[in-house]
């Protein structure tokens, strides 16, 4: 078994179930934040369905895009399997504008939790009015999750939680969603060089490269570009953000 699965299995041992969550594309010029959620339980471990893969699943930049691929696939098998449940969402350029990379990943992290607490067999749904320390879903048991972030500790936030910084390289079900976050946002990216081919984006996937910066310069940015990076990265300083009215509790 790998080092993430023990990890996971040990906590599962005092949590009745996890919620791995984390992000991609956070530090791009261009193109949205993704987030992934995956959702396990003690159920999972005694699942035949799980050892196919599972022992290579890893934090996503540690795979090659072919490996992500594949786990991506296997996640979609397990899913339909009912070993886990799974959800992804992104924040637009317009929101990382408005609202900061950190506010912009926050909401695409909060979709993802409501993603699932949405598709809990039942579960219980708190108002959103309740306390940030409230979690807000439970499986159709009434047993509350430990929620896993990647990083550290986000605030404000309105899912209780437990931050783990390098939480993709340690935690089984944070990797799961850092491959999910990852191929679905580097599929959206490809999609957008077709609109854009001038940028290159299926190859650099919106990151600061030298060939990604000398396009804007050449053709100016469009309108998958963040203001916010590109200002500092072709001068200018850069801005603060409000929060979103998703996080208005």
């Amino acid at each position: 078994m790998s080092r993430l699965l023990q990890h996971d299995r040990r906590l599962l041992a005092r949590h009745p179930s996890l919620v791995g969550v984390d992000e991609a594309g956070r530090g791009c010029l261009a193109g949205p934040v993704s987030a992934g959620a995956v959702w396990i339980d003690r159920a999972f471990f005694a699942s035949r369905v799980r050892y196919a893969l599972a022992g290579v699943v890893n934090d996503s930049k540690r795979l090659s895009p072919g490996a992500r691929e594949e786990i991506h696939a296997l996640l979609g098998v397990w899913e339909e399997a009912g070993a886990v449940r799974a959800a992804q969402a992104t924040a637009s350029v317009l929101e990382i504008d408005a609202f900061n990379i950190l506010g912009a990943t926050r909401l695409a992290m909060q979709r993802c939790l409501q993603a699932l607490s949405a598709g809990a067999g039942g579960g219980v749904f708190l108002a959103a009015t309740a306390g940030m320390d409230t979690p807000l879903f439970c499986d159709d048991g009434g047993r509350w999750p430990l929620v896993l972030v990647d990083g550290r500790a986000l605030k404000p936030f309105a899912w209780r939680h437990r931050a783990l910084v390098g939480g993709d390289g340690r935690s089984f079900a944070i990797a799961l969603a850092s491959v999910l976050a990852k191929v679905r946002r580097d599929r959206l990216m490809r999609e957008l060089d077709a609109r854009y081919p001038q940028y290159g984006f299926a190859e650099h996937k919106g990151y600061g490269t030298a060939a990604h910066v000398a396009a804007i310069r050449r053709h100016g940015p469009c309108e998958e570009h963040r203001p916010l990076f590109l200002r500092s990265v072709l001068g200018g300083a850069g801005g603060g953000g409000a929060v979103h009215p998703e996080f208005a509790f």
